[in-house]
């Protein structure tokens, strides 16, 4: 399986969705968590837009909304 990185901020709770949602088609230990607010251009990139999940080995993303079927598929 592919290695993602979830961007996310604390307390948001679609953040928290997508992450419930990454652990039923990945282990913990292949989502990479990255803050957005640690990063002024993360947050220029990013803030309109979390959560989103982005596939390390071919940068493929997906922007909020998505559906556990299109995680699936990212990491197939």
């Amino acid at each position: 399986m592919a290695k993602v990185i979830l961007y996310y901020t604390q307390g948001c709770h679609l953040c928290e969705q997508a992450y419930e949602m990454t652990l039923q088609v990945m282990s913990e230990s292949d989502v990479m968590h990255i803050d957005i607010i640690d990063d002024q251009a993360l947050m220029d990139i990013y803030q309109t837009s979390i959560p989103v999940i982005k596939k390390i080995s071919d940068e493929q993303v997906l922007y909020w909304p998505f559906e556990l079927q299109q995680i699936q598929q990212l990491v197939e």
